[in-house]
């Protein structure tokens, strides 16, 4: 704060070994820096008046200091947050975005956990070690099995913390199998989709004055001292400030990249068509920002290849919002055909690869009204099928062929491809039996008017590949050592989901690695 030659010259040093440098100016006058450029090499810079009260605020603001600073608001990020302060922390979170919620908010809700040996796991034949081997087996065994075993063994005591929080969910009874999850193990929010998540995670920081949230805040940088460990973020405010933030720890919690075009293209090791034509499920944030930063300090990335598309994508969005199913039992997948080409309970990948292979990448979801006794039921994201319909994102018919004609498929095909299925459903003639797309799980049979049905495209909507980390969120260099102080979870991270992520298994890796990183951290402090 000063522009005697010394302070200049001492702080060109500095920045040269590597330190954030804030030149800040007050009420200056023609500024020099053209004449001193060697001097200024490095550095940021900012004007402030110290006359003005808002201007000395802001001085105060340029350095926080906090026990544990995280990066991202969303679902990881603010369990991390809570967990953090549980454990004693003053904690700082910044969020580029102007609220709350990432990728989480835009979920489904659906949460895979098992409370082992219950009665309610033993009548559904599920085990923590089937959830195991399912996750395993359903990324090819590409994942960490540590880190997998880590997911599945803490998912019901997420749960349970979260309950513990005040979020309420939907009892057993609501437990069902989300697609892509292989199994009914998906627990229900009893709210509108995700939202839960926040409403829940909002009132406990509310009610703390030890987490401090920073919306419209991006962080630019983690600051490693002369010994290699992270000591905080440089980060720049609502206003384009420059906000120094020294914390004893850091948790990146900054999501995938799925809506960076150039990044998923360049990443990509499974699809070769991940341009700007194919959509995306995820929040205008998921921009890779947390890739970028961690590998300045050379973190180790695995992975970053696998790359998940889900086949329930708007045809106009690629939101997953407009969907007009609740689980897999009871809905067929018909081409513009109307003809069904595939497991509609299979892997997401395998789903996606199918639908790629149909006439111009579409299907659609075709249910009945033993799923929409009324019309009136919401989906996960709070939406009713009459809703969906009167908007135009979905089509409504008293019989199958009325049905046809607003899906524009031809009529003998949609029916006849539905008699076949239901011979395979509850009470038909092949019930129990595997059809001949190798499927197994079957509901009612579709027999029930009205009718509904929505268009649905591939999407992109998981990036599984990321920074390695440990069974404690700790972050690995590309040594195999530890960046001490530096820890990430949720999406950022890599070799949990291996190359297909399980549905349901999402939004429970932010839970349970979301409140590791946050102890972790905490023991930092």
């Amino acid at each position: 704060m000063t522009r005697i030659i010394a302070a200049p010259a001492i702080t060109r040093v500095l920045a040269e070994y590597g330190a954030s440098v804030m030149r800040v100016m007050s009420n200056p006058p023609p500024d020099s820096t053209q004449l001193h450029v060697d001097l200024h090499w490095g550095k940021w810079t900012t004007n402030l008046d110290f006359r003005k009260p808002e201007d000395l605020e802001a001085v105060k603001q340029l350095i926080l200091e906090a026990d544990v600073v995280v990066i991202g608001a969303g679902g990881a990020g603010l369990a991390a947050a809570i967990t953090a302060e549980q454990n004693g922390a003053k904690v700082i979170v910044v969020e580029k975005m102007p609220k709350v919620g990432g990728n989480t908010i835009l979920a489904g809700g659906a949460v895979n956990a098992v409370e082992d040996r219950s009665e309610f796991a033993i009548k559904q034949n599920d085990s923590v070690y089937w959830h195991y081997t399912q996750t395993l087996s359903g990324g090819d065994y590409q994942g960490d099995p540590e880190l997998v075993m880590t997911l599945v063994e803490n998912a019901y005591d997420g749960i349970q913390w979260t309950k513990e929080l005040g979020m309420e969910w939907l009892g057993e009874e609501a437990v069902f199998t989300v697609s892509g999850g292989l199994w009914p193990r998906a627990w229900k929010p009893a709210g509108k989709a995700s939202a839960g998540f926040f409403e829940t995670y909002g009132n406990y920081i509310d009610n703390t004055d030890k987490i401090d949230l920073m919306l419209n805040t991006k962080a630019e940088e983690i600051l490693v001292n002369e010994k290699g460990e992270v000591c905080g973020i440089v980060c720049t405010g609502e206003t384009g400030n420059t906000i120094t933030i020294n914390a004893k720890s850091v948790v990146v919690a900054t999501g995938g990249f799925a809506k960076n075009v150039e990044l998923r293209m360049a990443y990509d090791a499974i699809w070769g068509i991940l341009d700007e034509k194919v959509l995306s499920t995820n929040h205008p944030g998921a921009t890779g920002d947390g890739v970028k930063m961690l590998q300045k300090l050379n973190a180790d990335f695995i992975q970053m290849g696998n790359i998940q598309l889900l086949p329930l994508g708007d045809p106009v969005t690629g939101s997953l919002s407009g969907n007009i199913e609740h689980g897999v039992d009871s809905r067929i997948f018909v081409n513009k055909s109307g003809l069904r080409y595939g497991d509609e309970g299979g892997r997401r990948d395998d789903m996606t690869r199918d639908l790629f292979a149909q006439e111009d990448n579409l299907m659609w979801i075709v249910m009945d009204s033993d799923t929409y006794p009324t019309g009136d039921e919401m989906n996960n994201f709070g939406e009713t099928a009459n809703q969906l319909v009167e908007a135009g994102r979905a089509v409504k018919a008293d019989t199958l062929d009325e049905l046809a004609v607003l899906m524009n498929v031809d009529a003998a095909n949609l029916k006849a491809t539905i008699a076949e299925y239901n011979e395979y459903c509850i009470g038909g003639a092949k019930e129990g039996q595997a059809d001949q797309f190798g499927r197994t799980l079957f509901g009612a049979p579709i027999d029930n008017g009205p009718f509904y049905a929505g268009a649905r495209v591939p999407t992109v909507h998981h990036t599984m590949g990321g920074v390695r980390i440990d069974t404690l969120c700790r972050v690995y260099n590309e040594n195999g050592e530890i960046i001490e102080n530096l820890y990430a979870a949720g999406e950022v991270t890599g070799g949990i989901h291996g190359a297909n992520r399980l549905g349901g298994n999402a939004l429970a890796d932010t839970i349970v690695f979301g409140r590791i990183a946050g102890e972790s951290a905490a023991l930092q402090k």
